[in-house]
């Protein structure tokens, strides 16, 4: 199971992509998403840009860093 959280400004955390997904979560934006396993074992679902989601695949790294957005690694 995965958690689903807001990724903040201050956040910091990197991880394995093991899903992508996306959504008209409100029926008129698209939205990306991607299930990340951190190295604690724990899985989080965030959103991310589109540039990302079509440049990443599924095991590959991503990393958050305080004050950025997520980036490939």
């Amino acid at each position: 199971m995965f958690k689903s959280r807001k990724i903040g400004r201050a956040d910091s955390w990197e991880g394995i992509v093991t899903h992508k997904s996306r959504g008209m979560l409100d029926g008129s934006n698209m939205y990306h998403f991607v299930e990340v396993r951190l190295a604690d074992g724990e899985s989080v679902k965030v959103r991310i840009s589109r540039r990302l989601w079509k440049s990443i695949e599924v095991d590959d790294r991503i990393v958050k860093r305080p004050g950025a957005a997520p980036a490939r690694e």
